[in-house]
């Protein structure tokens, strides 16, 4: 993770240093927020990029294999899905699906997976018997707001899901003293990102700041060292 408290002072150091404008607590908690869910979705589209371009096999400069840590801060397994009548709602948090399973028991060893289908193909399988769904092989239909699991005895439990979840919110907390905004460790919430993301987010931030105050050298420089 990446403490928000040093991001923020590095972003008002840099915002101060020439008179740039000051950024405050409520600016920078939206800002942050902007600019932690844009690396984030970056991910997704570098990693696509970067997996139809040959690999490097040095250890350190795989890009594939540094997105994928990069991502895996995010991911969740085994999580149970709830049946509200007759569908299976995502888990709040989720961002990206991954893989389902039945697993009677609970248990992730003992279950299969499901597999995922279009609507199109459903009567295609239920007229195959070799494909027809069962608890031993049965399919899933994704919807927007939820799941439809389809096998020849209602399945009510034991529904189990990988998953790529959003990033948590991003808090500065504070109190004020003398009329002065203080950190306030027990009220932020940290950046969930990478480590090695904080020098883009203090420079994405500063980029967006430029905007929102309205001030272009602000931006360009937030610009300027985000291609450096």
């Amino acid at each position: 993770m990446v403490n928000v408290d040093t991001v923020y002072q590095r972003v008002l150091a840099i915002a101060n240093k020439e008179q740039r404008g000051y950024i405050t607590p409520l600016e920078f908690n939206l800002l942050a927020n902007q600019a932690q869910l844009e690396i984030f979705e970056n991910y997704f589209i570098e990693l696509a990029q970067a997996l139809v371009t040959p690999g490097n096999e040095s250890e350190y400069s795989d890009i594939v294999k540094t997105l994928n840590e990069k991502i895996s801060i995010f991911k969740k397994y085994d999580s149970a899905l709830t049946k509200v009548g007759a569908f299976f709602k995502y888990p709040s948090d989720m961002y990206k699906l991954g893989t389902l399973w039945y697993a009677k028991t609970g248990l992730l060893e003992d279950g299969v997976e499901i597999q995922e289908i279009n609507y199109d193909e459903l009567l295609d399988y239920y007229n195959s018997p070799l494909t027809k769904p069962n608890k031993s092989r049965p399919l899933y239909i994704r919807r927007e707001e939820d799941i439809r699991i389809i096998s020849a005895a209602a399945i009510t439990s034991g529904v189990l899901a990988s998953y790529t979840k959003k990033p948590s919110k991003v808090e500065w907390g504070y109190v004020v003293t003398n009329e002065q905004a203080l950190y306030n460790a027990s009220s932020s919430n940290d950046f969930e990102l990478h480590v090695s993301e904080e020098i883009t987010l203090v420079m994405k931030i500063l980029g967006l700041a430029g905007i929102v105050i309205q001030r272009q050298e602000l931006m360009a420089l937030g610009q300027q060292q985000q291609q450096a």
